[in-house]
């Protein structure tokens, strides 16, 4: 018979959101369940209720509920990286010292696993580990559909710092996107609450903006360049709300292309190669240095998306493209 558990964070989990642990330990516990055993009491960390935003630290206690507890899935359990992922996700790299290794992620490759996921970066950091003692943990996330510069540190005290300085707004990012339509005016910055709810179906999360319970989120953007309604954009996000360009973009009346979920996926455009993919990409990171120097990783547009700015005539290489 099932019986409730006791399991206790790893130095591997410390600081991680407390949905997130068990995206990673329970990759078969959809969403909604999670929420459900949360607010009924049966998951509690350190003895206290908890919500889906709680952060875990190392040698929290967390209470698995019967039903759940046989399917913990223990790190030392996780399937070895195969060589071919392995020399795969090891060409990613665009940057690499003792404390943080930044590779170039394609959209299409989940940062973490579930359910429903094949392939994860989380499930081939073991290949990231290169001279490393420890396993290299992730500390933030881009969505599977976006490209771009993911950064993954090396050990739990750069994971502690990185950590930390994401969620103080302390870490420079820069974003491109391609949308449809020209905002106006050509330069500013949404400041629109966001928050998660169910789909109409109740099989995912779509994001709503300015409704109860929605969470601060701003967004600086800037027109790089525009052409026959389409728009090159730069966006620096303050926070980190999931979807949350998305949702801005559209908000202003610029929805991205090839996002189906918020709006510009099934509008026509003008001309070949056709949009077969989010036109968003993670450009930029600007990582605070443990010793005081800033560490810049940049990475450059994939063929998908460097086919569409050729077919618009923009330049991913004019200056000035560093700032947004």
């Amino acid at each position: 018979m099932s019986r409730v558990r006791i399991a206790t964070v790893g130095p591997g989990d410390h600081d991680i959101r407390l949905d997130r642990w068990f995206k990673r330990h329970f990759p078969d516990l959809g969403h909604g369940r999670l929420e459900k055993l949360l607010r009924t009491g049966q998951i509690r960390v350190d003895g206290g209720r908890a919500r889906a935003s709680t952060r875990v630290a190392a040698g929290c206690a967390v209470r698995i509920p019967p039903g759940l507890a046989e399917n913990f899935a223990r790190p030392d359990r996780r399937t070895p990286v195969s060589p071919a992922d392995a020399a795969y996700i090891r060409g990613r790299v665009l940057y690499r010292d003792e404390d943080v290794v930044a590779i170039d992620k394609p959209a299409g490759l989940a940062v973490q696993g579930g359910s429903k996921v094949k392939a994860s970066v989380d499930a081939m950091l073991d290949a990231l580990r290169f001279d490393g003692e420890e396993r290299p943990r992730l500390v933030h996330r881009l969505d599977k559909d976006t490209s771009g510069v993911l950064a993954i540190a090396r050990t739990r005290r750069a994971a502690a710092a990185l950590v930390a300085a994401f969620r103080e707004g302390r870490v420079e990012k820069e974003y491109w996107a391609l949308v449809a339509g020209v905002p106006e005016p050509p330069r500013g910055i949404v400041d629109l609450a966001l928050a998660k709810s169910a789909t109409p179906g109740g099989d995912g999360e779509i994001v709503r903006a300015d409704v109860s319970g929605a969470k601060k989120a701003r967004t600086a953007y800037a027109v790089l360049a525009e052409a026959r309604r389409v728009s090159w954009l730069s966006l620096a996000p303050e926070t980190g709300r999931t979807h949350q360009i998305r949702v801005h973009c559209r908000e202003i009346g610029a929805p991205i292309l090839g996002d189906r979920k918020y709006g510009a996926g099934t509008e026509p455009i003008d001309g070949p190669p056709p949009v077969n993919r989010l036109m968003l990409h993670a450009r930029r990171l600007v990582l605070p240095g443990p010793k005081g120097a800033s560490v810049t990783v940049t990475a450059p547009l994939d063929t998908d998306m460097r086919a569409q700015w050729s077919f618009w005539g923009f330049d991913e290489a004019i200056p000035g493209t560093d700032e947004p």
